[in-house]
Protein backbone atom coordinates (compact mmCIF):
# COMPACT_ATOMS: atom_id res chain seq x y z
CA UNK A 1 0.00 0.00 0.00
CA UNK A 2 2.64 2.29 0.60
CA UNK A 3 3.34 3.54 -3.09
CA UNK A 4 -0.53 4.52 -3.15
CA UNK A 5 0.31 7.35 -0.22
CA UNK A 6 0.96 10.57 -1.47
CA UNK A 7 4.11 11.91 -1.57
CA UNK A 8 3.27 15.18 0.90
CA UNK A 9 2.07 12.65 3.46
CA UNK A 10 5.21 10.51 2.82
CA UNK A 11 7.45 13.87 3.56
CA UNK A 12 5.81 15.19 5.78
CA UNK A 13 5.73 11.68 7.80
CA UNK A 14 9.52 11.12 7.49
CA UNK A 15 11.17 14.83 7.80
CA UNK A 16 12.09 14.04 11.26
CA UNK A 17 14.08 11.30 10.18
CA UNK A 18 15.51 12.36 6.84
CA UNK A 19 17.71 15.84 6.99
CA UNK A 20 16.32 17.21 3.71
CA UNK A 21 17.08 16.86 -0.07
CA UNK A 22 20.14 19.06 0.11
CA UNK A 23 23.89 18.67 1.74
CA UNK A 24 22.95 22.46 2.87
CA UNK A 25 20.01 20.42 4.71
CA UNK A 26 22.35 17.83 6.37
CA UNK A 27 24.63 20.54 7.23
CA UNK A 28 22.46 22.75 9.50
CA UNK A 29 20.79 19.23 11.26
CA UNK A 30 24.33 18.07 12.25
CA UNK A 31 25.19 21.82 13.58
CA UNK A 32 22.00 21.06 15.42
CA UNK A 33 23.27 17.70 16.62
CA UNK A 34 27.15 18.54 17.41
CA UNK A 35 25.99 21.75 19.27
CA UNK A 36 23.79 19.10 21.47
CA UNK A 37 26.94 17.00 22.37
CA UNK A 38 26.47 14.70 19.45
CA UNK A 39 28.35 13.31 16.54
CA UNK A 40 26.94 12.42 12.95
CA UNK A 41 27.45 10.37 10.11
CA UNK A 42 25.97 11.66 6.59
CA UNK A 43 24.92 9.51 4.36
CA UNK A 44 23.48 10.27 0.63
CA UNK A 45 20.57 8.86 0.13
CA UNK A 46 20.45 7.01 -3.91
CA UNK A 47 22.31 4.02 -3.97
CA UNK A 48 19.82 2.37 -6.06
CA UNK A 49 22.06 3.53 -9.54
CA UNK A 50 21.95 1.87 -13.08
CA UNK A 51 25.03 3.38 -14.66
CA UNK A 52 28.79 4.11 -13.91
CA UNK A 53 27.55 7.65 -14.37
CA UNK A 54 25.71 7.46 -11.79
CA UNK A 55 27.95 5.88 -9.20
CA UNK A 56 30.80 8.24 -10.16
CA UNK A 57 28.13 10.76 -9.20
CA UNK A 58 27.78 9.65 -6.00
CA UNK A 59 31.08 9.31 -5.13
CA UNK A 60 30.87 12.91 -6.04
CA UNK A 61 28.36 14.04 -3.93
CA UNK A 62 30.54 11.90 -1.26
CA UNK A 63 33.59 14.35 -1.75
CA UNK A 64 31.51 17.74 -1.72
CA UNK A 65 30.12 16.32 2.14
CA UNK A 66 33.66 15.80 3.17
CA UNK A 67 35.13 18.85 2.24
CA UNK A 68 32.29 20.48 3.85
CA UNK A 69 32.92 18.85 7.20
CA UNK A 70 36.50 19.98 6.84
CA UNK A 71 35.21 23.93 6.05
CA UNK A 72 32.52 23.95 8.86
CA UNK A 73 34.57 22.06 11.56
CA UNK A 74 31.80 19.12 11.91
CA UNK A 75 32.17 16.04 13.81
CA UNK A 76 30.76 14.10 11.35
CA UNK A 77 31.69 10.92 8.70
CA UNK A 78 30.39 9.73 6.10
CA UNK A 79 28.71 6.35 5.61
CA UNK A 80 28.77 4.61 2.53
CA UNK A 81 26.80 1.95 1.04
CA UNK A 82 28.98 -0.21 -2.36
CA UNK A 83 25.59 -0.70 -4.36
CA UNK A 84 25.81 3.32 -4.74
CA UNK A 85 29.00 2.98 -5.65
CA UNK A 86 28.95 0.81 -8.31
CA UNK A 87 29.05 -2.80 -6.33
CA UNK A 88 26.33 -4.32 -8.46
CA UNK A 89 27.37 -2.90 -12.03
CA UNK A 90 31.40 -3.76 -12.15
CA UNK A 91 33.33 -4.47 -8.61
CA UNK A 92 36.55 -3.01 -9.77
CA UNK A 93 34.48 0.65 -10.36
CA UNK A 94 33.62 -0.02 -6.51
CA UNK A 95 36.53 -0.62 -5.39
CA UNK A 96 38.48 2.29 -7.18
CA UNK A 97 35.47 4.99 -6.22
CA UNK A 98 35.75 3.77 -2.49
CA UNK A 99 39.42 3.63 -2.27
CA UNK A 100 39.05 7.36 -3.45
CA UNK A 101 36.87 8.21 -1.19
CA UNK A 102 38.90 7.26 1.93
CA UNK A 103 42.04 8.52 0.72
CA UNK A 104 40.24 11.87 0.59
CA UNK A 105 38.64 11.08 3.98
CA UNK A 106 42.16 9.99 5.22
CA UNK A 107 43.86 13.38 3.69
CA UNK A 108 41.22 15.64 5.61
CA UNK A 109 41.37 13.26 9.37
CA UNK A 110 38.06 11.48 8.71
CA UNK A 111 36.71 8.01 8.49
CA UNK A 112 34.60 6.21 5.91
CA UNK A 113 32.17 3.89 7.00
CA UNK A 114 30.98 0.88 4.32
CA UNK A 115 27.19 -0.37 4.95
CA UNK A 116 26.31 -3.31 4.87
CA UNK A 117 23.55 -3.82 2.69
CA UNK A 118 21.53 -7.62 2.13
CA UNK A 119 23.36 -10.59 2.67
CA UNK A 120 23.52 -11.51 -1.27
CA UNK A 121 26.47 -8.38 -0.38
CA UNK A 122 27.88 -9.36 2.78
CA UNK A 123 31.03 -11.51 1.28
CA UNK A 124 31.93 -8.84 -1.17
CA UNK A 125 31.25 -6.19 1.58
CA UNK A 126 33.86 -8.04 3.89
CA UNK A 127 36.16 -8.24 1.33
CA UNK A 128 36.63 -4.96 0.33
CA UNK A 129 36.90 -4.28 4.51
CA UNK A 130 39.73 -6.47 4.60
CA UNK A 131 41.67 -5.57 1.68
CA UNK A 132 41.26 -2.06 2.00
CA UNK A 133 42.92 -2.46 6.36
CA UNK A 134 45.60 -4.73 4.76
CA UNK A 135 46.54 -2.14 2.67
CA UNK A 136 46.81 0.00 5.31
CA UNK A 137 43.84 2.54 5.29
CA UNK A 138 42.95 2.13 8.81
CA UNK A 139 40.33 5.03 8.80
CA UNK A 140 37.48 2.19 7.19
CA UNK A 141 35.12 0.77 9.20
CA UNK A 142 32.58 -2.03 8.60
CA UNK A 143 28.95 -3.12 9.42
CA UNK A 144 27.69 -6.37 10.83
CA UNK A 145 23.78 -7.47 11.58
CA UNK A 146 23.71 -9.65 14.33
CA UNK A 147 20.04 -11.31 12.49
CA UNK A 148 22.45 -13.12 10.11
CA UNK A 149 22.83 -16.58 10.88
CA UNK A 150 27.04 -16.03 9.64
CA UNK A 151 27.65 -13.09 11.90
CA UNK A 152 29.97 -14.91 14.80
CA UNK A 153 32.04 -16.18 12.39
CA UNK A 154 32.07 -12.94 10.39
CA UNK A 155 33.35 -10.34 13.41
CA UNK A 156 37.18 -12.40 13.71
CA UNK A 157 39.66 -9.87 12.78
CA UNK A 158 37.39 -6.95 12.06
CA UNK A 159 38.73 -3.34 13.77
CA UNK A 160 36.13 -1.22 13.31
CA UNK A 161 32.31 -2.23 13.49
CA UNK A 162 29.37 -0.85 13.48
CA UNK A 163 27.21 -3.61 15.07
CA UNK A 164 23.00 -3.56 14.61
CA UNK A 165 20.00 -6.19 14.49
CA UNK A 166 19.53 -5.54 10.49
CA UNK A 167 16.63 -4.13 8.84
CA UNK A 168 16.55 -6.48 5.48
CA UNK A 169 14.22 -9.43 5.04
CA UNK A 170 15.91 -12.79 5.23
CA UNK A 171 15.32 -16.50 4.70
CA UNK A 172 14.99 -18.55 7.89
CA UNK A 173 18.64 -20.10 6.80
CA UNK A 174 20.13 -17.23 6.54
CA UNK A 175 18.93 -15.06 9.48
CA UNK A 176 17.38 -15.60 12.81
CA UNK A 177 14.17 -14.49 12.71
CA UNK A 178 12.81 -14.63 16.45
CA UNK A 179 13.48 -11.25 18.30
CA UNK A 180 15.43 -12.99 21.32
CA UNK A 181 17.70 -14.88 18.87
CA UNK A 182 18.89 -11.55 17.27
CA UNK A 183 19.35 -10.02 20.59
CA UNK A 184 21.57 -12.77 21.83
CA UNK A 185 23.68 -12.92 18.27
CA UNK A 186 23.69 -9.06 19.00
CA UNK A 187 25.29 -9.08 22.57
CA UNK A 188 27.52 -12.61 22.08
CA UNK A 189 29.01 -10.35 18.41
CA UNK A 190 29.73 -7.59 21.10
CA UNK A 191 31.08 -9.30 23.65
CA UNK A 192 33.62 -11.13 20.70
CA UNK A 193 34.00 -7.89 19.45
CA UNK A 194 35.33 -6.02 22.80
CA UNK A 195 37.39 -9.30 23.72
CA UNK A 196 39.49 -8.78 20.33
CA UNK A 197 39.61 -5.22 21.18
CA UNK A 198 37.75 -3.93 17.96
CA UNK A 199 35.92 -0.28 18.30
CA UNK A 200 32.47 -0.79 18.40
CA UNK A 201 29.23 1.43 17.34
CA UNK A 202 26.19 0.10 19.59
CA UNK A 203 23.32 0.70 16.48
CA UNK A 204 20.19 0.03 18.19
CA UNK A 205 16.91 1.91 19.72
CA UNK A 206 16.15 -1.25 21.66
CA UNK A 207 15.96 -0.75 25.27
CA UNK A 208 17.33 -4.47 26.64
CA UNK A 209 20.22 -3.79 24.41
CA UNK A 210 20.99 -0.56 25.51
CA UNK A 211 21.05 -1.39 28.86
CA UNK A 212 22.87 -4.55 28.89
CA UNK A 213 25.52 -2.26 26.66
CA UNK A 214 25.96 -0.21 29.35
CA UNK A 215 26.35 -3.26 31.85
CA UNK A 216 29.33 -4.57 30.24
CA UNK A 217 31.02 -0.92 29.43
CA UNK A 218 30.51 -0.10 33.12
CA UNK A 219 32.14 -4.15 33.76
CA UNK A 220 34.47 -4.02 31.84
CA UNK A 221 35.35 0.13 32.94
CA UNK A 222 35.17 0.84 29.12
CA UNK A 223 35.93 4.86 27.13
CA UNK A 224 34.71 6.58 24.06
CA UNK A 225 37.84 5.36 23.17
CA UNK A 226 36.42 1.53 22.91
CA UNK A 227 33.37 2.64 21.51
CA UNK A 228 29.98 4.58 20.56
CA UNK A 229 26.02 4.43 20.51
CA UNK A 230 24.63 5.10 17.40
CA UNK A 231 21.17 5.93 16.50
CA UNK A 232 18.85 7.34 13.75
CA UNK A 233 17.77 10.56 13.14
CA UNK A 234 14.45 11.30 14.60
CA UNK A 235 14.23 7.72 16.73
CA UNK A 236 14.28 7.80 20.34
CA UNK A 237 16.33 11.09 20.26
CA UNK A 238 15.44 11.59 24.23
CA UNK A 239 16.76 8.35 24.80
CA UNK A 240 19.48 9.72 22.91
CA UNK A 241 19.70 12.88 25.30
CA UNK A 242 20.18 10.72 28.30
CA UNK A 243 23.32 8.66 26.97
CA UNK A 244 24.96 11.88 26.03
CA UNK A 245 24.22 13.21 29.56
CA UNK A 246 25.13 10.06 31.28
CA UNK A 247 28.17 10.61 29.52
CA UNK A 248 28.28 8.75 26.71
CA UNK A 249 29.18 9.13 23.13
CA UNK A 250 26.71 9.22 20.70
CA UNK A 251 26.44 9.37 16.73
CA UNK A 252 23.32 10.32 14.64
CA UNK A 253 22.98 8.70 11.15
CA UNK A 254 21.74 11.34 8.98
CA UNK A 255 20.42 10.78 5.51
CA UNK A 256 19.84 13.24 2.57
CA UNK A 257 19.38 13.36 -0.68
CA UNK A 258 16.93 13.72 -3.69
CA UNK A 259 15.57 10.58 -3.20
CA UNK A 260 14.30 10.89 0.53
CA UNK A 261 10.89 9.23 -1.23
CA UNK A 262 12.47 6.28 -2.15
CA UNK A 263 14.60 5.85 1.38
CA UNK A 264 11.58 6.19 2.98
CA UNK A 265 9.42 3.74 0.92
CA UNK A 266 11.66 1.31 0.62
CA UNK A 267 12.88 1.08 4.41
CA UNK A 268 9.49 0.62 5.47
CA UNK A 269 8.80 -2.51 2.77
CA UNK A 270 12.22 -4.10 3.28
CA UNK A 271 11.32 -4.38 7.30
CA UNK A 272 7.65 -3.70 8.40
CA UNK A 273 8.99 -3.67 12.02
CA UNK A 274 11.42 -0.06 12.17
CA UNK A 275 7.89 1.46 11.27
CA UNK A 276 6.84 0.36 14.88
CA UNK A 277 9.13 3.25 16.02
CA UNK A 278 8.12 6.03 13.52
CA UNK A 279 4.65 5.29 14.19
CA UNK A 280 5.14 5.68 17.97
CA UNK A 281 6.79 8.89 17.10
CA UNK A 282 4.36 10.27 14.99
CA UNK A 283 1.93 9.26 17.72
CA UNK A 284 3.13 11.11 20.01
CA UNK A 285 4.06 14.10 17.76
CA UNK A 286 0.31 14.17 16.80
CA UNK A 287 -0.95 13.74 20.47
CA UNK A 288 1.81 16.78 21.51
CA UNK A 289 0.07 19.13 18.46
CA UNK A 290 -3.28 18.68 19.83
CA UNK A 291 -2.54 18.93 23.12
CA UNK A 292 -0.97 22.49 22.20
CA UNK A 293 -3.62 23.43 19.97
Amino acid sequence: MLPAVPKPIVRRLSSPYIAGPSLDDAVRVVRRLNADGKAATMDVLGEEISTAAEAESICEQYRRVLARIEADALDANISVKLSGLGLHLDEELCRRQLGSLIDDARARGNFVRIDMEDSSTTDATLGLYRELREAGRANVGVVLQSCLRRTASDLQGLENVRLCKGIYAETLDVAFHDADEIRASFLAAFDALLDQGSYVGIATHDELLIEAALGRIAARDLTASDLEFQMLLGVRPARGDALVRAGQRLRVYVPFGTHWYEYSVRRLQENPKIAGYVAADTLRRLRGSRRGG
